[in-house]
């Protein structure tokens, strides 16, 4: 399929149609964000166009990277930093959201509670920046879908219920959480806001619009597929670095370990994952050139359940993040760090099973993929 499509065009006509869409595609999302009403359902679909309008940013700016001896080279330079700005400007404030409602879910799950009542106002210390230690927890206990479950000191052994201090200490933490994030959220929202009205933001547009019209390519003769395969090697090299044969185990407690650790050894453990996810989003949007948009193979199916798994391993990463950073706050009840704590080594779980879950992905297409 992707021969048929490149051989009824160049190159150069090919990525110049690819890359018009996607403008055309930009420019309907920000004419949608800016006729939306200020109700619900308008600010629901205020929301849903910016959501596309990142990610056309997202894979307008990955296409100049990938092909980009087939573009204008001071253009295309100057154009990918502004489109990266764009849409991590735009995707802060989702990213809040989700991080609240996953962290609240697991607390909920965690602590067998019905629901996760909020306390008093007095019960919730205001956000600070001091430091506490986050309660080491992390033993097995029964499994959970396939995946040990960090348990607690003090469970109730007949009953197999939460123990005293985690239902304690949830709804305190939930609130906190949702103290930190809803105000994290809202700053987001107002950044974005203002991103809207500035003149960087307005200078992004315009070239977008040019873009919709008339692509500047470079004299290059250079094929679609040699620079499309770079990128697929950039990937196979990243994942190489991965230490994929201990992350095919189901359990290995290698993310949860280095998770307890100090903030920086925990960055520097994710941060080659995270280079994935981003080579991988480059791959995928290299393909999605050659096949055209809507074109579809059992590759590409078993690259988006990768995807998805790297993209589930980031989440998890920044909530159990977001749960170490609520426990150093200041002045917190003990049963509250407990609860974070608990809540910190579940998510460090989730980012292990994230890593299976691509680990199995991956492998599916080094068996399928000639």
């Amino acid at each position: 399929m992707a021969q048929q499509h490149l051989d009824e065009s160049t190159a150069g006509e090919v990525l110049a149609a690819h890359l018009r869409a996607q403008a055309t595609e930009f420019l309907r999302s920000l004419r949608l964000h800016r006729e939306s009403t200020t109700d619900a359902q308008g600010a629901e679909e205020s929301l849903e166009a910016a959501r596309a309008l990142r990610r056309a940013a997202r894979r307008i700016g990955g296409t100049l990277h990938t092909f980009r001896p087939l573009l204008d080279q001071e253009w295309a330079t100057e154009l990918r930093p502004e489109l990266a700005w764009l849409s991590g400007t735009l995707a802060r404030e989702h990213a809040y959201a989700t991080r609240l409602e996953r962290l609240l879910d697991a607390l909920h799950r965690l602590s067998g509670a019905p629901g996760v009542p909020a306390p008093a106002e007095a019960d919730v210390p205001a956000v600070g920046a001091a430091s506490v230690a986050v309660p080491a927890v992390g033993r097995r206990s029964a499994r959970r879908n396939g995946w040990a479950q960090p348990t607690t000191p003090g469970a109730d052994e007949q009953g197999g219920g939460a123990p005293r201090g985690l239902t304690v200490g949830a709804a305190k933490a939930a609130a906190l959480l949702e103290r930190q994030l809803t105000l994290a959220r809202t700053r987001a929202h107002s950044t974005a806001l203002q991103a809207f009205g500035s003149s960087r933001f307005h200078a992004v547009a315009d070239n977008v619009a040019v873009l919709a019209s008339e692509v500047p390519l470079s004299a290059s003769r250079e094929a679609l597929e040699p620079l499309a395969a770079k990128a697929e090697s950039n990937l196979a090299e990243a994942v190489a670095a991965l230490p994929l044969g201990q992350a095919g185990h189901p359990y290995n407690a290698e993310a949860l370990v280095h998770g307890l650790a100090a903030e920086a050894a925990n960055e520097a453990q994710d941060a080659p994952w995270l280079k994935a996810r981003a080579l991988l989003r480059l791959h995928r949007y290299a393909q999605e050139v050659l096949l055209g948009a809507d074109g579809t193979s059992p590759a590409d199916l078993r690259l988006t359940d990768a995807g998805h798994a790297l993209d589930r391993h980031r989440e998890a990463a920044d909530a159990a993040s977001a749960a170490a950073s609520a426990a150093r706050t200041p002045r917190i009840a003990p049963a509250t760090a407990y609860a974070l704590g608990v809540l910190h080594a579940d998510q460090r779980h989730e980012v292990e099973a994230a890593r299976f879950d691509f680990h199995q992905a991956w492998l599916r297409e080094a068996v399928h993929t000639p």
